[in-house]
């Protein structure tokens, strides 16, 4: 049996733990089944976003015309794409291996529990009064043993495909789906029903589906009936809602239709720990599970799976652990984004949730078009929403589909950061005409609804 001042099973953001417990002098000792960093920087956010670059300068050629710019691309390297991107992966593990240092053990396997405080990983017993589960989350199986799932894209082995089908209509489809198409690989999405992006507000979704469709060649309220993989190619029998079937093939066969918990990998039986429905790890607002000193971070606990969230659990996790904080964990606001085409972010409540919940709100819709930078992207559909507390101006929701918007919501984020007013937007000063000024009009907009209202 070894002994540890922390144990933490899974290498992803919960490795900064690592550091900082080892840093303030604990014996610590990481787990980790596949390769340090997680899922973000080896197959998920980071290997994906550096896709999307490529996509982007696709696109703009391929959108030149509309600034009276006869352009073309004359060839796309897809191998030299995936060499560079796989290259960036293969660094990932060695980085953060050397960045922990000496006082940090690295175990290489599954971590399982005998006990509540024993944890088993390959021929080793390690024991601690303090575990920290953060194991994270797996595709769901594909249907078909040759198809893929988002894991087997990164690093991408062998020859990139020719075409490729991909099942699902969430952020992960969308956006490999815009990079497959933008760089040539012949791309088809299959989607179930007639929605795109469903967790976003309707408005969004709606305009997302319509120019998203645009580019990309979608087959709604379609499955796939029946599939079989011959000669390096998927023969797919198609069957839409209203009982039509055809015939389609390609390479490639991808599903990204969602995740699932690991902590099936835990043997969770052996101890007290107790999980949800789904399969997720139960937890106080102290990220502590139904053991105490074991406590679940980022997406095992399966409240909200988006890195930047796993990234502050660990770090607030690290204060009360190490530095003495009693404050509980407490998320503000929690944002997002979809870097495809067109982007999309998001943070608060959509419409539909504020009508479902019997919130009181006010909602405005603004364009982009009173800033000369958004007019000189020469596309009509970018628009900013807000749902408002008309009572308070408190923000409620703002969503936002056009280019940058990922970046642009982040003034918003500030204001909720801060002192959660509409006002403070409707009152700042913008540089004329940066693309951020577009929420100008947006906020004044969202003030003169609250103020009708009032009267």
């Amino acid at each position: 049996m070894k002994e540890f001042d922390i144990i933490i099973i899974g290498g992803g953001r919960a490795s900064n733990l690592a550091l900082k417990a080892a840093k303030s002098g604990k014996k610590v000792a990481l787990i980790e089944r596949s390769k340090l960093g997680g899922t973000c920087p080896n197959r998920g956010c980071v290997p994906s976003k550096l896709l999307e670059g490529y996509a982007h300068v696709a696109r703009s050629i391929k959108g030149a015309n509309r600034h009276f710019i006869d352009a073309s691309i004359q060839s796309i390297d897809l191998e030299k794409i995936f060499q560079e991107t796989n290259g960036y992966i293969e660094k990932v593990d060695g980085r953060y291996e050397t960045n922990l240092g000496k006082n940090v053990t690295i175990f290489r396997g599954v971590g399982s529990f005998e006990s509540d405080h024993i944890v088993r990983v390959g021929d080793e017993r390690l024991s601690s009064a303090i575990i920290v589960i953060a194991t994270g989350t797996r595709p769901k199986k594909p249907e078909h043993k040759k198809a893929w799932s988002s894991d087997d894209i990164f690093p991408l082995l062998g020859k990139v495909p020719r075409s490729i089908t991909i099942v699902g209509s969430g952020f992960i489809a969308c956006e490999l789906a815009n990079f497959f198409d933008a760089v040539g690989v012949k791309t088809k999405v299959l989607v179930r029903s007639q929605k795109m992006l469903t967790q976003e507000d309707g408005t969004i979704s709606g305009i997302f589906k319509e120019e998203f469709s645009k580019n990309i060649d979608i087959s709604f309220d379609t499955i796939i009936q029946e599939v079989r993989y011959v000669d390096d190619k998927f023969l797919m029998t198609l069957k839409q809602k209203d009982g039509v079937t055809c015939e389609h093939s390609s390479n490639a066969l991808l599903y990204a239709t969602g995740r699932e918990s690991n902590s099936d990998t835990l043997d969770l039986q052996n101890t007290t720990i107790q999980t949800d429905e789904r399969g997720f790890i139960k937890r106080d607002a102290y990220m502590q599970t139904t053991v105490k000193g074991v406590y679940v971070i980022g997406d095992a606990s399966g409240e909200h799976m988006l890195q930047h969230a796993a990234a502050y659990e660990a770090n607030h996790l690290g204060k009360i652990l190490f530095e003495g904080c009693a404050e509980p964990l407490a998320f503000k606001y929690m944002p997002h984004a979809v870097f495809t085409d067109p982007q999309v972010a998001s943070v608060g409540i959509t419409e539909e949730q504020a009508k479902k919940q019997g919130i009181l709100y006010v909602a405005t819709t603004t364009n982009w078009q009173a800033s000369a930078r958004a007019m000189a992207l020469r596309i009509n559909y970018p628009l900013t929403k807000f749902i408002i507390n008309p009572q308070t101006y408190e923000i409620l929701g703002c969503h936002m589909i056009g280019p940058e918007s990922s970046s642009m919501i982040h003034q918003v984020l500030s204001v909720l950061h801060i002192d959660n007013d509409i006002r403070h937007l409707k009152q700042m000063l913008y540089i004329h005409p940066a693309l951020n000024e577009a929420l100008l009009p947006a906020a004044v907009a969202s003030v003169q609804a609250c103020e009708d209202w009032q009267q």
